[in-house]
């Protein structure tokens, strides 16, 4: 049922500072795309800068990120766990912000440290780092209160 209505989801990993320590592309690197893998059911792409920033210390092409697109029942099943599962498992969760729906539908959940996740065990995690999922609906609400009851019906908890 959820499949018919949403497009994907977008699950993105910014590396920002990480990206800047020493043997991160040879030690943190492997272990970030690992839990990636493993929280989204296939492997993440790497995003590299497109252009230097001096005042960031930024190289071109150097990693800053990694994207997974999920589509199909993948995305299902990541939606439902998200629901579910990770939300409730939030230090002080009070529910999503209805400024989370932006003017096309989409609705972005940001969490601050992927160790929520089930498959992710704290103790063999040797990184902490933040993970943002974007839904995407198939039909693109522009009306900000049908997005928001969308997104209701789908189970999303918003705050009151």
């Amino acid at each position: 049922m959820i499949i018919n209505k949403l497009d994907k989801i977008v699950v993105n990993v910014g590396t920002g500072r990480l990206s800047a320590m020493p043997g991160f592309e040879d030690k943190m690197l492997p272990e970030i795309i690992k839990d990636i893998s493993a929280i989204t059911g296939q492997k993440p792409e790497t995003r590299p800068a497109k252009k230097s920033i001096a005042g960031f210390k930024l190289r071109q092409g150097t990693i800053v990120g990694l994207k997974t697109t999920l589509r199909g029942k993948r995305m299902e099943d990541f939606l439902v766990r998200l629901l579910r599962i990770v939300l409730p498992r939030v230090r002080d969760f009070r529910g999503i912000d209805l400024k989370s729906v932006d003017q096309n539908g989409n609705l972005t959940i940001g969490i601050k440290e992927h160790l929520v996740f089930p498959e992710i065990f704290a103790e063999t995690s040797k990184t902490n780092f933040g993970i943002e999922a974007t839904i995407v609906p198939k039909l693109r609400i522009r009306n900000h209160e049908k997005a928001v009851e969308f997104y209701r019906t789908l189970g999303v908890p918003f705050k009151k």
